[in-house]
């Protein structure tokens, strides 16, 4: 194994400690007359987050690609949506953009949103002129997000193991 790679083993026990140590839950008072704010809020909230993952993977920047925005939809707006508490299709079209950098169409979003409500993982409240989306099923979120980290986190540990081979 190459000196300048850091064990992989520690870099599994940072991103675990990094992802339990930040489990103090934040509430977003958001209201429709503040969605600037809100998404300043949320923007902030990743900002922080992406800094952990930062600080525990020996990367300078780590960025999405939008194959792996869409191959991860469902994941990422259940972590919009929970950030947000509630909020709408055209907000997360917006968060994605500004967020992940992902062009994402409404006829992407919309369909995945709909399919969590239709599987009740979330709830949808009609407004005057939007819909509201909140999170229904925690449990289903926590464990669907859960599944998703440890399969990305076991494929990237797979990928790191075999750059000594090359």
């Amino acid at each position: 194994m190459r000196e300048d790679i850091p064990d992989t083993e520690s870099v599994f026990d940072e991103l675990s400690r990094a992802a339990t140590a930040g489990e103090q839950s934040e509430s977003y008072t958001i209201s429709l007359g503040t969605t600037d704010e809100s998404s300043k809020d949320v923007e902030r909230e990743l900002d922080e987050l992406m800094a952990e993952v930062n600080a525990a993977l020996p990367t300078e920047d780590v960025q999405f690609d939008e194959t792996i925005i869409k191959e991860n939809l469902d994941e990422i707006l259940l972590m919009l949506i929970a950030l947000h508490e509630e909020t709408h299709g055209k907000e997360l079209l917006s968060d994605l953009t500004h967020l992940f950098g992902a062009q994402l169409s409404p006829g992407t979003v919309y369909p995945s949103l709909h399919t969590l409500e239709e599987e009740d993982v979330l709830s949808m409240h009609a407004k005057v002129r939007t819909k509201e989306y909140s999170i229904d099923d925690e449990e289903y979120v926590r464990a669907t997000v859960e599944r998703t980290m440890v399969q990305h986190l076991a494929f990237g540990l797979l990928l790191y193991a075999f750059l000594p081979r090359l």
